[in-house]
């Protein structure tokens, strides 16, 4: 028995065409598939394949780098006015170069006051004053060195035969010294006294000091208290200075009687530190009284 065709000529296959009919040999006997043509189908799908994820691939990676743009467009866009040249950025943002500059009064620290002024007279030198203010407490330090303080005088008599050899008497009194203070210090047995002319102005303690002769014009040793006798028939070493309106005067030597030479240090040093801590003291008291004057 023989089978006619049916239903008009046989269908084409498509190999994009999931419906169609594979093709079949015009042979008689048992139909096989075509594996050419089959096969070359195959690579035609492949290279489409391959054609679509290369350009695929291509557009998407333009695509990201459109949305980075974007965004770095955006992000720098974020602040216009920032990112604008000088020239661009409105008035109001730049503070105008013709102003006027604030201005203020002119103001100045007054000058200190010279406490040299305050110890140069009497009419500013208005603190009180006696032996015990201007040479303080029981003993005296300097450095590493003590020294015991002795006994004090003060008097308003400057030519009183107790203070001073009799032609310093003299001097002071011709100067119109107004006042004569001592004080004594001892250590290790060399001791010194120091005197303390005051005048109602500089210019007479200067005058004074400038007539003295330290080797016969001399302040008188003062012995009390921790300091024994000493001086009142050696030979021993003195000075004279003046400050301000005070004039200063020092006799240092040995307790025990022995004259001074100048290999005798000790002797030397004790009379110098005394004289450094009695000018001092003056100063310390002008000081004081410009501190006091300033404040008020």
């Amino acid at each position: 028995m023989s089978f006619g065709q049916q239903g008009g000529p046989p269908s084409q296959w498509d190999p994009w065409k999931p419906q169609s009919q594979q093709p079949w040999s015009s042979g008689g006997g048992e139909q096989t598939p075509d594996w050419a043509a089959l096969a070359e189908a195959s690579e035609i799908r492949n290279r489409r394949r391959r054609l679509f994820f290369i350009v695929g691939g291509a557009l998407a990676t333009v695509g990201i780098g459109t949305a980075v743009a974007m965004a770095v467009v955006s992000a720098n866009g974020s602040d216009d006015e920032a990112n604008k040249p000088t020239s661009s950025v409105s008035s109001a943002a730049i503070p105008s170069a013709t102003g006027t500059a604030p201005s203020f009064a002119p103001t100045s620290a007054p000058p200190p006051l010279d406490p040299k002024d305050f110890i140069a007279s009497k009419a500013k030198d208005t603190a009180p004053l006696s032996a015990p203010i201007l040479f303080p407490g029981t003993q005296l330090t300097m450095g590493s060195t003590v020294y015991k303080k002795g006994t004090t005088s003060d008097t308003k008599n400057c030519a009183a035969a107790d203070n001073v050899q009799a032609s310093l008497g003299k001097i002071l009194t011709a100067n119109s010294c107004t006042q004569f203070m001592r004080v004594s210090y001892t250590k290790d047995g060399v001791s010194v006294t120091v005197g303390v002319a005051v005048f109602d102005t500089e210019a007479q303690a200067a005058k004074a000091k400038s007539q003295v002769n330290t080797k016969k014009d001399i302040v008188k040793s003062l012995s009390g208290g921790a300091v024994k006798a000493f001086c009142n028939s050696a030979i021993c070493r003195t000075t004279s200075n003046s400050y301000g309106r005070y004039a200063y005067f020092t006799i240092a030597g040995f307790a025990s009687g022995k004259n001074v030479t100048e290999k005798d240090t000790a002797v030397f040093g004790i009379g110098d530190n005394l004289a450094e801590f009695t000018f001092r003291q003056i100063h310390r008291r002008g000081e004081a009284q410009a501190s006091t004057a300033a404040s008020e």
